[in-house]
């Protein structure tokens, strides 16, 4: 192996070093490869015995593969989405472990095999760090001169005009790189920038970018190469004030909502449990973003422009020092670099905002941050998120209250909103179930619904929610509420819910209830009900989707629930009955102290 890769044969006894990267089916990943040769280039000019070289074995890269979700929204495929999250996980553990890496550069692209590369990184806990592969360019429809993206192409794929459908198609998505803007991939690059595993200036840049195959490469060796001679591990970096410091920012920048999935998953990796009582509780989630953060950005979906904008006006380093000055993350904690995130900010020269992309926090896009969670009969464990910075209307006085029309499962309601989209009313409260982890299995995101709902309401001038035990898009816009738990599949409140019952959303108390749920006598009698139907068919509900691959069988084995994380563990029982007996002893997020206003967190 040495002679192949031309590396001196006395070093295969040392430690290794190396590259990975993921491969997937779409643009999200088609430049990953060339970043991942550059990297190894780089880091072969560095191996040998030589002062100021590393003098270990260097290994040939390995690349993860991935699911594309842009190409498998609205598909039974999308159910291997997030489940690509655990495979991700399991393979570069596989190959960390048994290759024996002391030291990682990660090239990663789309929104799910990032957070697998870093949970994997922080359990091998060797030095690592991890590079984006940058964002696709926005696209331009060359009739209107209208900037388009993914979003653009889901929000007209009910549209009659097959012409018009493809005449957006075609011009949506130029060229190579991840989804453009603060969507699920930029939320989560940022949040790995921001918790110290990526440098901050190799966030916003887009996927042609120049730097990414001429200057990146010869600096991540050097930053690797310093964490390594001063053994910096990904533990080290990613502590609960990292954690927290990125939970900040992705609220402040309207981030995903699968933000509150991911980041369960990367402080597990780290050593923490339970993100919600170790990390951040519901509730300082929603005081922080009720209060205290705003949103800094004008971007896509919920504004104009894409992470190429932000990286015009100096990258996502702008929207950190923008926080930082207001005092409202921590800059002394440390970041791959061999910085703190306050010396990087300072190193970088960072510029203050430009007042158009990015905002200040003296007068911000928004003055709420973009995310809220919810408890209530529907979501007892707090589990439910939406992204307020989406919601394009039905929130008078901060409550919705809507009907529910309730569907089996998120085939039936494309199908409805293709054949019969007259039938959706004002105010419905459409409710899609058993999708979850482990009803679905695998918690699909549902890009392709939202957004035709959300054309239906603006070509209307109406309002319709969207409620779901699966999980959104950072794409999708509009008054929708994922992560619904317990979910369905194991019978939460959610699987009781009727056509016709009252659902209300309620920001002032941050609950999500079914009114006629209220009522124990029709609870009592409904959960009957619905355990007899799991009865008669051999323990599972028949309206769960079919686990006919081994490793969607593994997911419906073993999925944690979405306030967990939503990954595969055989632990699940564990967790739960630990869940249940903090919930016996007293614990409740009702019954964590709510933080004054002037609390620095």
């Amino acid at each position: 192996m040495a002679r192949v890769l031309g590396t001196d044969e006395t070093l295969i006894h040392e430690p290794s070093v190396g590259v990975v990267g993921t491969k997937g089916d779409s643009q999200c990943y088609m430049g990953v490869m060339s970043k991942v040769d550059a990297i190894h280039e780089s880091l072969k000019k560095r191996i040998g015995r030589g002062a100021g070289q590393l003098p270990y074995r260097l290994v040939q890269p390995e690349y993860t593969i991935a699911t594309s979700d842009g190409i498998r929204n609205g598909t039974r495929e999308m159910r291997y989405s997030l489940i690509g999250r655990e495979v991700t996980n399991d393979a570069l553990s596989e190959h960390l472990s048994a290759t024996g890496l002391l030291g990682t550069i990660a090239v990663v692209a789309c929104d799910k095999p990032p957070v697998g590369t870093l949970a994997a990184l922080l359990e091998h806990n060797e030095p690592a760090i991890i590079m984006s592969d940058g964002s696709i360019h926005p696209g331009e429809d060359p009739k209107t001169g209208e900037k388009l993206d993914i979003v653009s192409a889901y929000q007209v794929a009910g549209n009659p005009d097959a012409e018009y459908r493809h005449h957006i198609a075609c011009h949506a998505c130029p060229g190579i790189g991840s989804c453009g803007g603060i969507f699920t991939y930029n939320t989560m690059q940022t949040f790995i920038g921001v918790v110290g595993m990526q440098p901050l200036h190799m966030v916003a840049p887009p996927s042609d970018d120049p730097r990414r195959l001429k200057e990146f490469p010869e600096q991540l060796v050097g930053y690797l190469s310093n964490m390594i001679a001063k053994g910096i591990k990904p533990r080290d970096i990613v502590s609960r004030d990292s954690i927290r410091n990125a939970v900040i920012v992705s609220l402040a920048i309207g981030g995903s909502t699968n933000v509150t999935l991911h980041a369960p998953e990367i402080a597990r990796a780290a050593g923490f449990t339970d993100f919600w009582k170790e990390v951040m509780t519901p509730q300082e989630f929603n005081y922080l973003s009720q209060y205290v953060v705003p949103v800094l950005t004008d971007a896509r979906p919920y504004g104009k422009y894409s992470m190429v904008d932000i990286d015009n006006v100096g990258g996502v380093q702008v929207i950190v020092r923008e926080l930082m000055e207001a005092g409202l993350i921590n800059g002394d904690v440390l970041t791959c670099t061999g910085e703190t995130l306050a010396e990087q900010i300072k190193r970088l020269e960072t510029k203050p905002a430009d007042g158009k992309v990015v905002y200040n926090v003296a007068k911000p896009y928004k003055p709420t941050g973009g995310l809220r969670v919810l408890g209530g009969n529907l979501s007892p464990e707090f589990s439910a998120i939406l992204k307020l910075a989406g919601v394009e209307g039905g929130l008078e006085d901060n409550c919705f209250r809507g009907t529910a029309r309730v569907f089996e499962g998120e085939r039936g309601l494309i199908a409805a909103l293709d054949q019969h989209p007259e039938k959706f009313q004002n105010h419905d409260m459409v409710i899609v179930r058993y999708d979850g982890p482990v009803g679905a299995p695998g918690m699909p995101e549902m890009l392709d619904p939202t957004s035709r709902i959300t054309t239906l309401c603006r070509e209307r001038n109406i309002v319709v929610g969207l409620m779901t035990d699966a999980r959104f898009s950072g794409g999708s816009v509009g008054l929708v509420i994922g992560h619904v738990g317990p979910e369905a599949a194991l019978g939460g409140a959610i699987a009781l819910v009727e056509d016709g019952d009252e659902i209300v959303a309620d920001l002032n108390s941050n609950e999500l209830n079914c009114t006629q749920l209220q009522d124990a006598a029709v609870y009592a009698k409904r959960k009957a009900a619905w355990d007899k139907v799991v009865a008669d068919n051999g323990g599972i509900h028949p309206s769960c989707g079919e686990a006919d691959t081994r490793l969607l069988h593994r997911a419906r084995q073993t999925a944690v629930p979405a306030t967990r994380g939503a990954g595969l563990h055989p632990n699940r029982e564990v967790w739960v009955r630990n869940a249940r007996e903090a919930k016996r002893s007293g614990f409740s997020p009702k019954n964590v102290h709510r933080p004054d206003a002037d609390k620095t967190f």
